[in-house]
């Protein structure tokens, strides 16, 4: 049988941490996960899904994801059922995580920036490449256009290398 979960979503509050009588550390969070339709009204809805992680890997997850954190979870589906004070039979779906990963960066989560991605220097770039001992300071493009129809050998400064740069 297969019973695998696979999610990415960001934290609806920060992670809560307990320890057992045995002392063993157990986390509960949800997490906000976008569907990948929009409803009639053109807007997307997110599904809540309540996690349990334990052990060491709660307590790395509480000290380190705050609320609104993009959070990659693996784990699988499990049911369990309580009976709660006025006798009724409560019956739980979670997802129990075997691991986790932090999918931004901190400063891109505290800058509002989504994703993280590429942040250009302020420094110019002064790489050696090729044995180039100038020490004029090369210029640099503020911001590399990664995009599908860029030609990145247009507009540049051609490459100074001698034969002896050359393995061939």
């Amino acid at each position: 049988m297969i019973n695998n979960v696979v999610l990415v979503g960001r934290l609806t509050k920060d992670v809560e941490l307990r320890y057992t009588p045995a002392n063993q550390a157990v986390a509960t969070f949800t997490l906000a996960v976008n569907r990948t339709f929009k409803n009639a009204n053109g807007e997307r809805e997110a599904d809540f899904i309540n996690i349990v992680i334990w052990r060491q890997a709660a307590e790395n997850l509480a000290n380190w994801a705050k609320k609104g954190t993009l959070l990659g979870v693996t784990g699988r589906i499990q049911t369990r059922n309580y009976e709660n004070p006025q006798g009724q039979r409560v019956y739980v779906t979670e997802v129990v995580a075997d691991n986790f990963q932090m999918l931004e960066s901190r400063s891109a989560r505290e800058n509002g920036q989504g994703g993280g991605g590429y942040t250009p220097s302020s420094q110019p770039n002064t790489a050696n490449f090729g044995g180039n001992q100038s020490s004029q300071p090369q210029a640099s493009a503020a911001t590399p256009d990664f995009g599908r129809d860029s030609d990145p050998f247009s507009g540049g400064t051609p490459m100074n290398l001698s034969d002896d740069d050359l393995p061939f």
